[in-house]
């Protein structure tokens, strides 16, 4: 899931030291989280290696630990139709290790690893042939590739670069794939940096798709449990099905089934070797580093990994919405609701504004949708808006989720979460409600800055998403000055009913 400054979640007020900080950060001056933007801005240190991968160095000299983020500008977006899931896929086969990492033979390996490539599309063409297809052949073949996976046990270790991180002091090791990028990251003690740059330049280079077809069927269990039979799921995958008629942002992380089913070592081969290009790249460290000797280290392991061209893609552009889309989804589970209004993405203008729109109806517990929808009316179990969803490279959703508080119904909620956009739309926000939203944004940025994983995590976004990071810079300055006459016009230029997407989830 992709992090940006962006808080998604309601917490609970506890009174504690980190309260005490968010009171302070209250009544602190625009000027203050100005200046310390500008601070930041005179730190990071970058540059562009000669191989296109850009790097972001950040010293921060306040504990022996150091925090890397590679995020790669290529995400399910940008699968071709019928191969969706292969960005989440490759996210996993991209921990099976590499030529030299996770082998005992590589070249017995090699050839073992071919015939269960070529065992599996034989396979799988059987199985596509469906009921036309000869069942005795497809058990025979399943065998076969059982057999040859089971042979090829001898010549790996399972999980070696888990091992080896763990064993010399790493934590948050983990990858994520989302609609706009792929991303690796890990957090290790400062002494351990080269040992970081040669694991990852090596998987960069040189991934060996081991037990890819054992893992396809690990993705399609995941799908299972976390779409197919899960109510939250389909609402989603439904809902944005639904608001994008042509863009790939309708197609799902995780991929469809069908095409889950059928993808191949040879899809995923290709899909590597154009989106994991070192000019797609872009690695962020943050920590107990000298900049010169991590940048001599980072040039001399990842220098090595050839520039590679990669085919011109053509995006097809969303036409404009004229009019409203609504659908349901049956599923035995609470009756909840999905509402999306399309809008441009950061860094429009009016992308600041839907930041300060979302904070004011559902951050927190003194937000509209709590204190009305939650508190007073009590028809909503939860509600919440988000900016941005499903990513941010291309236009995307201002979205709004409930889940209905029984006995009542959802169609009482949706009538009330609109009766409260309408409101937005015509009545300007308080000077304090605005004052409120702005400051809670700004103590975002200045909390994303207490830990190296989180400056690393939001310097690498930006700079992967915009081609530069300064965007959290400038992020405070910007909707400082956003008034409630401009979110007032923003709320009635988009949240339009012919520009609306309701999905609503309904027992059967």
């Amino acid at each position: 899931m992709t992090v940006t400054l962006k808080n998604r979640q309601e917490k609970k007020i506890v009174f504690s030291p980190i309260l005490l900080l968010l009171l302070l950060v209250f009544f602190r001056t625009p000027s203050s989280f100005a200046q310390e933007g500008t601070e930041l801005e005179k730190r990071v240190q970058t540059f562009t290696m000669k191989n296109g991968i850009r790097v972001l160095i950040l010293e921060r000299h306040i504990s022996p630990t150091v925090s890397f983020y590679i995020r790669v500008k290529a995400g399910a977006v940008d699968e071709i139709e019928g191969k969706t899931g292969l960005a989440h896929l490759l996210e996993h086969m991209m921990f099976k290790g590499t030529n030299t990492i996770g082998t005992k033979n590589i070249r017995k390996e090699r050839e073992i690893l071919s015939e269960i490539s070529k065992s599996g599309d034989d396979l799988d063409q059987e199985r596509a042939k469906g009921d036309k297809g000869d069942s005795k052949l497809v058990v025979k073949l399943g065998e076969r590739l059982a057999i040859l996976q089971k042979n090829q046990r001898k010549y790996y270790r399972s999980n070696e670069i888990d091992r080896i991180y763990n064993e010399h002091g790493a934590v948050h090791i983990n990858a994520s794939t989302g609609q706009d990028m792929i991303t690796y990251h890990v957090s290790l003690p400062a002494n351990k940096a080269e040992l970081w740059a040669r694991i990852e330049s090596d998987r960069m280079a040189n991934p060996v798709f081991r037990e890819f077809y054992q893992e396809r069927d690990v993705v399609m269990e995941e799908r299972r449990q976390r779409t197919d039979s899960d109510p939250d799921g389909q609402l989603y995958e439904k809902f944005a099905a639904a608001a994008f008629i042509v863009h790939p942002y309708r197609r799902p992380v995780i991929g469809w089934a069908n095409d889950i089913s059928f993808l191949s070592v040879k899809d995923m081969e290709k899909f590597f070797l154009w989106t994991h290009a070192p000019h797609n790249m872009v690695i962020t460290v943050v920590g107990d580093v000298e900049t010169e000797r991590i940048r001599h280290l980072i040039e001399t392991y990842f220098g090595r990994i050839p520039m590679r061209l990669s085919p011109a893609r053509h995006q097809t552009q969303e036409p404009p919405q004229t009019g409203e889309k609504r659908i349901t989804v049956r599923f035995d589970a609470n009756e909840q609701l999905a509402i999306g209004y399309h809008k441009p993405a950061l860094p429009s203008p009016d992308d600041y504004r839907f930041d300060l729109i979302e904070a004011i109806l559902s951050r927190g517990r003194t937000s509209r949708f709590y204190k009305i929808l939650v508190e007073t009316q009590g028809i909503a179990e939860s509600v919440s808006a988000v900016n941005g969803l499903p990513g941010s490279r291309y236009p995307n959703l201002f979205a709004i989720f409930a889940t209905v508080r029984s006995p009542h119904k959802i169609d009482k909620l949706a009538v009330a979460i609109e009766s409260m956009i309408e409101d937005l739309k015509k009545s300007p926000v308080t000077d304090w409600e605005i004052r409120k939203v702005k400051n809670q944004l700004q103590a975002d940025f200045i909390n994303r800055q207490n830990s190296n994983e989180g400056l690393a995590s939001i310097l690498s976004y930006y700079e992967t998403i915009l081609g530069d990071w300064r965007y959290i810079v400038n992020y405070d300055k910007i909707i400082e000055k956003i008034t409630p006459e401009e979110l007032r016009d923003t709320a009635n230029r988009y949240l339009t009913q012919d520009n609306r997407t309701i999905a609503i989830i309904k027992k059967d």
